[in-house]
């Protein structure tokens, strides 16, 4: 009988490898075959044949490619009608979406059409004004006529020019308006307000046209849009106007409100309305020299011959500070009549026709979608424009198709179209009403204004554009009709190559299989023909796949490989070339006969293997209590040969000594098993590592275990023993430390002070046994630790000593957890001196002091004074405010102020110097916030208390997480507190904890305000009732500007400074 390592039973398992393939009739005749060969060494044609698969059927119709089937071509290509995901046989859309867009999707359907405009991200608010200006003819037409020289020196003006000139005459169906947008270096990711860019894009292009001396284009945007009005006051006395009366101010748009009202006459009422001044608002007359009742109102001077109103859907509230956007249904007129509307009568007729309605989509007034409906002035055809999509809406502003019925107008009875969608309603007049909910800007133009000098049709550029836009424009045409063509070009080639190699790969795979036994034929690789069969430009024929090391093709490829027909291969060798060419004639004899003697090795492997498997079993069954001994090996799968897992079978239980291990010893258990067994373990181990002299060491059944290995183990046990002796006394001597319990203080006992990490190593040393107690790091030398806690400039304690508490008549440690040193007994340090090596009179010594506490009456020593409720009710009838008047620690050494203020100063100057962190801020209705908030406020007060994750992951009620840094100041702070509550700037009350947070110019590093601190802030209400309207106006003008900051908008430039 020998021994056998145990650990042989936890080897890699092998089931994966080698495995055998499924028996069938086919394998039963070729594992015959092979044993033929290997005893005569002989291997004859019919061999080749049986062996090689040649005369297996050819497949028909099977799902997937037969890999042990050389005659089967299924699977390499889907049916008639199947597609597959990629490569040739994907489906066709997919491939010419593969080629990318087509251009000739964006072709314009002819130049009767107008273009869109591309949105860059958020400039539908531009793209809507573009178009407005575009379609006036007047001033498309003076825009066209700046000379050459001027348009380069300016380049807002001259990418309007090339804009207009390519909305004009392109072929393709939207322009990109990123050269326009660039040029104004506007943010084309903030969308902004449409009349303010108009107001502002009027001015400049003012400045600009000023340079051309072209009549028409000087001055058309002054010719066509601005307009004279005047604020006159009267006194109600005399009658005497103002001398500003008469002042006449320049107008481009005039500003109408609609809340409350439901009609454009209705707003040009409350425009154009008497205001009287009385009271306090009573107005000082000159005339008279005292202050006297008067009338304010706004006079029209003059008007533009494109009148453009504004309609104010944009509302402030006070009390939360926001603007809200106002959605009821205005009604406005088709046309309306001016003439009654100016201060002065006039002969001329002012009747203007609605030409256009700028509508914002949404219900917010920072965000939303403008839109443009504008009507062609030669074909009366109104047409949507929604950036690159632009809709033919027929002879209505809103469209023709008839909707449900919308709101009706108080007026009398006319012909209604809502604004959203188009209905009749009422009797039939001359005049059209419309009505809608979003309408924005209203665009009219005067009936009898003349639209220029040339009324050309959209189409007919060529007379229309001057020669320098007129051929740049053809260029642009050019270029993109070229692309339409060279894609058309692509994709037409692309398709015919996928027809083309579709039809080869078809054709190749119906004539591939050897239909007759005789036929001659070649091997050909299973890799290459699938990247055939599946790629658009396939590569040569890469055969070295399935050669040997002899150049020829082994019978361990057969599932690599299949069988080609001659015609077949000359058609792809003759077109691809490559090879090498593998004929009938090419079966590799000698690899043939090398797996014939592996294949009976294994035979007899296995056949030995099981025949053992009996002896294991019996082993087993004799001797349970080494029953995991074999199971292991017992439960192995079936394999073929001896493999890694059988090596070194008794490499675990041979010593240092090359002598048997004690049984003891870590991993070093065995099992003792039959002669017959061992030798058949040991010849398989030699077969995959021969002359393994020390894996296969044999120990037969009285083999002598080693004396020194012995005699080791024993002194190793003898030591585990003392030191599970030596914590079990230490977690006895030392129970409440090593249980983490505070110890009650009394104040005329002495303490000891020792750093809180060295106890925790301490604790976790004592208390871990089993495997991993080796692995546990011992507490360093206890003297060492203690001379850390000391200065050495001043030789005083480096730290401050912990907090204390009282709870029910005893002092206690307030936050041992936490602090940084832990108090213990005289009787604990005394103990650890003698077992860590410290020197007793070193240590850090500490007393109860309770002179400021008023406790001295009713504290004695820890055995005086015993804990009862008596004493806990006198103590805290006496103690009355624990945290004011509690008990302190003074300890020897003292501790050394100036070392630690130096170091807490530059400890809390890192702290104080972040950025782009977050603080927590808390709303809080009413005087008082709850517990829980003020709990949360107040603890971060303490910059170097520890948090759990839970606690910063804290959520308060109505907060909110702002990102600051340590230099925002408290004015930033409380503007983003506005931002987020609504609260005024004025009313907030901010608080940490108890304490009142104050000082606008004071930083948050200043008022010591850390990362992941929680304020709390009140609102007192006090100017609640202040004019904030005017407040927030002069706010909004600035964030108007601020929204155009750094364009030529707003950059004030002299004409003559518009050059580049």
């Amino acid at each position: 009988m020998k021994l056998i390592d145990e650990k042989m039973s936890n080897r890699p398992s092998t089931r994966n490898k080698n495995k055998r393939p499924r028996s069938d009739n086919n394998a039963e005749i070729v594992s015959e075959l092979y044993r033929k060969i290997h005893l005569s060494g002989e291997v004859s044609t019919d061999d080749i044949k049986q062996i090689y698969m040649f005369g297996k059927p050819v497949c028909q119709g099977c799902r997937v490619n037969t890999k042990d089937n050389p005659n089967c071509f299924c699977g390499l290509i889907p049916p008639s009608n199947g597609n597959r995901k990629s490569g040739l046989w994907q489906k066709t859309s997919e491939i010419v979406f593969s080629l990318g867009p087509d251009p000739s999707k964006d072709l314009r359907d002819s130049l009767n059409t107008p273009a869109g405009l591309t949105n860059l991200g958020a400039t539908c608010y531009a793209n809507s004004i573009l178009q407005f200006l575009y379609m006036n003819k007047s001033f498309r037409e003076g825009v066209l006529s700046v000379e050459p020289e001027v348009l380069s020196k300016q380049p807002v003006l001259g990418q309007l020019a090339r804009l207009f000139a390519q909305l004009h005459a392109s072929k393709m169906a939207f322009i990109d308006s990123a050269p326009f947008i660039e040029a104004l270096a506007l943010d084309n990711g903030i969308q902004q307000d449409s009349h303010e860019f108009l107001t502002l894009l009027f001015s400049l292009l003012e400045q600009c046209l000023s340079c051309s001396q072209v009549s028409k284009a000087r001055s058309v945007v002054q010719d066509l849009f601005r307009g004279g009005v005047s604020h006159v006051t009267k006194c109600s006395k005399c009658g005497n106007q103002s001398e500003a009366s008469s002042n006449v101010e320049d107008f481009y748009g005039v500003e109408l409100n609609v809340k409350g009202l439901k009609s454009l006459d209705e707003s040009l009422d409350d425009y154009l309305s008497v205001e009287e001044l009385q009271g306090d608002n009573q107005y000082f007359c000159d005339s008279c020299a005292t202050r006297v009742n008067a009338t304010r109102s706004i006079r029209l001077q003059s008007l533009p011959p494109v009148l453009i109103f504004q309609l104010k859907r944009c509302v402030f509230l006070p009390n939360t500070t926001t603007k809200k956007k106002i959605t009821s249904a205005f009604c406005f007129p088709g046309h309306v009549d001016m003439g009654q509307r100016l201060s002065e009568e006039t002969e001329s007729e002012l009747i203007y026709d609605l030409s256009a309605v700028l509508i914002h989509k949404g219900v917010a007034v920072n965000s939303g979608h403008y839109v443009a409906h504008i009507k062609d002035q030669d074909t009366g055809v109104w047409w949507e424009f929604d950036d690159e999509t632009v809709s033919d809406m027929g002879q209505h502003p809103f469209g023709d198709k008839p909707h449900p019925p919308g709101q009706s107008c108080p007026s009398e009875p006319t012909t209604l179209v809502n604004g959203n969608h188009m209905d009749v309603s009422g009797a039939t007049t001359d005049v059209q009403t419309f009505s809608s909910n979003d309408a924005y800007m209203l665009m009219y133009s005067l009936r009898h204004q003349s639209n220029g000098d040339i009324k050309p049709q959209m189409g007919s550029c060529d007379s229309y554009l001057p020669s320098h836009l007129l051929n740049e424009v053809n260029e642009l045409n050019k270029s993109y009709l070229d692309s339409c063509e060279n894609y058309k070009i692509k994709k037409e080639e692309k398709l015919g190559l996928i027809t083309e190699r579709r039809h080869e790969v078809r054709s190749v795979i119906s004539e591939a299989p050897v239909k007759p036994l005789m036929e001659p034929f070649w091997w050909i690789s299973v890799d290459w023909l699938r990247q055939w069969a599946d790629n658009f430009t396939p590569s040569i024929i890469d055969n070295t796949s399935i050669q040997c090391s002899h150049g020829k093709v082994p019978v361990s490829k057969i599932c690599s490989m299949k069988r080609l027909s001659a015609t077949a291969w000359h058609k792809l060798s003759s077109k691809y070339g490559g090879g090498p060419e593998l004929g009938e004639n090419d079966c590799c004899i000698e690899c043939l006969k090398e797996t014939a003697r592996a294949t009976v090795s294994a035979d007899s492997y296995r056949d030995g293997r099981s025949v053992m498997k009996e002896y294991a079993e019996a082993a087993l069954a004799g001797k349970s209590l080494d029953g995991p001994l074999l199971s292991q090996w017992i439960r192995r799968k079936n394999i073929d040969s001896p493999c890694d897992a059988d090596t070194g079978p008794t490499a675990s239980i041979r010593c240092e000594h090359d002598q048997l291990m004690p049984e003891q010893a870590a991993g070093a258990k065995r099992a003792l098993i039959p002669e017959t067994l061992w030798e058949f373990i040991y010849k398989a181990s030699n077969e995959v590592k021969p002359d393994d002299m020390i894996g296969c060491m044999v120990f037969p059944s009285d083999s002598e275990t080693c004396s020194h290995c012995c005699s080791k183990l024993s002194n190793d046990t003898n030591k585990e023993d003392s030191l599970r002796d030596f914590k079990l006394k230490q977690r006895q001597s030392h129970e409440k430390l090593a249980l983490g319990k505070s110890v009650p203080l009394f104040p005329q006992d002495r303490y000891y002070l020792l750093p809180s990490s060295w106890l925790a190593t301490w604790r976790t040393y004592i208390t871990t046994s089993g495997k991993n107690a080796s692995s546990i790091e011992k507490p360093e030398n206890l003297s060492i630790t203690i001379e850390s806690l000391k200065c050495v400039q001043h030789s005083k304690l480096l730290q401050r000593p912990p907090n204390l508490v009282r709870k029910r008549g005893a002092i206690l440690q307030k936050a041992p957890a936490v602090d940084e040193l832990t108090i213990i007994t005289e009787n604990d340090w005394t103990s650890f001196c003698k077992d860590w090596n410290a020197i007793e009179e070193k240590g850090i010594t500490a007393e109860i002091d309770l002179s400021n506490s008023g406790e001295d009456i009713l504290m004695g020593t820890s055995e005086d004074m015993p804990i009862t409720e008596e004493n806990v009710n006198s103590l805290d009838e006496v103690n009355g405010d624990t945290e004011s008047q509690g008990p302190i620690i003074k300890t020897y050494p003292e501790v050394c102020e100036d070392c630690i203020g130096e170091r807490e100063s530059l400890e809390l100057g890192k702290k104080l110097n972040y950025v782009d962190e977050d603080i927590c801020i808390c709303f809080v209705r009413g005087k008082e916030p709850p517990k829980y908030i003020l709990e949360g406020s107040g603890n971060i007060l303490e910059p170097n208390r520890r948090l759990s994750k839970r606690s910063r992951r804290t959520t308060y009620g109505n907060s909110v997480n702002l990102n600051v840094s340590g230099s925002t100041t408290l004015y930033d702070l409380k503007m983003m507190i506005w931002q987020s509550f609504g609260i005024v700037k004025e009313n907030q009350i901010l608080h940490k904890g108890s304490k009142i947070v104050d000082g606008e110019k004071s930083t948050l590093a200043d008022m010591y305000i850390f990362p992941g601190d929680v304020l709390w802030v009140t609102d007192t209400e006090i100017h609640e009732n202040r004019d904030i309207a005017e407040l927030s106006t002069k706010m909004e003008v600035q964030q108007s500007e601020g929204g155009f900051r750094g364009t030529l908008l707003t950059s004030n430039i002299p004409s003559q400074e518009c050059y580049n």
